[in-house]
């Protein structure tokens, strides 16, 4: 998952949460799954930043060996 993933979690979640009756559908209260969608958006989102920082960090790791001498012919 990552930030857009994320992000489109915590949109459902909130609409779920907060913009449906919870009596709606009798099977499943839709505002505890709203609330369960909005966790794991969060969750999501903090993974995806996380994961992005720890690729921008080692991309920038270069180790260049251009002052060795050339093997012998």
């Amino acid at each position: 998952m990552g930030i857009g993933s994320g992000i489109f979690l915590i949109v459902v979640g909130a609409v779920l949460a907060f913009a449906i009756a919870p009596d709606t559908w009798e099977v499943v209260n839709l505002n505890i799954v709203g609330y369960i969608c909005m966790g794991a958006g969060v969750l999501a989102l903090i993974l995806g930043l996380v994961q992005n920082r720890q690729r921008a960090h080692t991309s920038h790791r270069v180790e260049r060996y251009d002052d060795r001498t050339p093997p012998p012919v």
